[in-house]
Parts: C-alpha cells; structure tokens; sequence
C-alpha cells in the first residue's frame, strides 16, 4: 500500500530551497533535505527529482500570487480595484522574493502554465471594469491597460527586491501608474485619488517581514 503523502513535506522543501536561493547556497539533492529530517527519497516522492523542485519552485510563486488576489476585497472604484492588485502583486513580491525571482526564469518549466496565466486575469477583469464604468476610453484594451499597470509595477518591486533601489521608491507607483490609466483616459484629478487609494493596499499581512514603505509625501 503506498504511503500517503504529507503535504506539509513538500512545503518544507520548496521554502527550504528558496531560502537557499535566498543565501546562495548550492542547491543538491542531498543539501536539500540535510536537517529537513526527511531522506533524498521524498524529493523522487514529491517532485519526482529536482527538475521538479524547480517547475515546483516556480509555480508556488503563481499559487501564492493567486492566493492573495483571492483575499482581496473588492471596492466600488474600478480604478482602485485595479490598483488594488497591482498592489498585491507587489506585497507578495515583498513578502516571498525568492520566490519572485523563480517566477520569471524562463529557463523552468512552469507546472501549470494557465494557472500562472491566470494571475493577470484579476488584472483584467479590473481594467474591464474600469472601462465598462466609463473611467476610460471606450475603445481603450483592458488586457493592454492590465499588462502595463503590472509591468510599471514589476519594475519597481523588482529594483526593491534586487536590492538596487530603497523602498521608498515603492512610492512612486503612485504617480506612474496614474500616468498609465490617465494615458488611456481617466480623468487626472480622479485617477490620483483612486490610484492612492488602491496603493495604500500595498502593506504586508500581520506579521509579515516585508515592511514596506508607501509614502506619496
């Protein structure tokens, strides 16, 4: 009879190897599980090797990601539903950035590509809306103004995360995205408040180590 597996094992593992992504230590089948109190034989039971640590190290960014789209609230301001989860996307970055970095190498095979897929679609759907209420322009893209608030966003988080820039540059995501959504038609003064109002959903879980600063002073 096969021994059932403990899903708790194969968390253990991945934030085991993240975190040795984290503090740059060679990643081995044996250094994996060494002090983890689990043999070389979990990684083939839970991942079938480590190519599949990797694939599994990549989507749990996207699963994590989605978790949190899943908790947010959605507010009556389109606007600030979308900035909303730009936000998010930027907190979880925060909160698990070695993760962040494996959910963009390219060189992994993702375990599920529609899943990661559909992460943007929360973007989207907000940027339709926005649309749909008339704070943009009627023949604007919803899929193009998505990807452009996640890419301005992506830029910050991804200087903060690297380390290249301080997190008081998280700040400036207020102006850019504001140029962004009024680029596609929203009026300048209304859009300000609201992309504030969806930043300021920029703060990390209770408890969480990723303290971030969102000053728009």
């Amino acid at each position: 009879m096969a021994r059932q597996k403990d899903p708790a094992v194969r968390t253990q593992l991945l934030e085991r190897a993240a975190r040795m992504l984290r503090e740059r230590e060679p990643i081995t089948l044996r250094s994996l599980v060494d002090g983890t109190g689990v043999s070389t034989m979990a990684v083939y039971t839970y991942f079938g090797g480590m190519d599949g640590v990797w694939r599994a190290l990549r989507q749990e960014g996207f699963t994590r990601l989605a978790a949190r789209f899943e908790t947010l609230v959605v507010p009556d301001d389109p606007v600030e539903d979308l900035v909303a989860g730009v936000a998010a996307y930027v907190v979880n970055a925060l909160e698990f950035p070695d993760l962040y970095r494996v959910m963009f190498d390219a060189t992994v095979e993702l375990e599920d590509v529609e899943a990661a897929e559909s992460t943007l679609g929360y973007l989207v759907r907000a940027a339709r809306r926005c649309r749909d209420a008339g704070r943009i322009a009627e023949d604007a893209d919803p899929e193009r103004l998505a990807t452009e608030v996640w890419t301005v966003s992506h830029g910050i988080v991804s200087l903060v995360v690297s380390r290249v820039a301080s997190r008081r540059t998280l700040a400036s995501g207020v102006p850019l995205l504001t140029a962004v959504i009024v680029a596609a038609g929203d009026d300048p003064a209304v859009c300000r408040r609201s992309v504030k109002a969806g930043w300021v959903a920029l703060r990390p879980p209770q408890g969480s180590t990723a303290m971030a600063s969102t000053s728009t002073t």
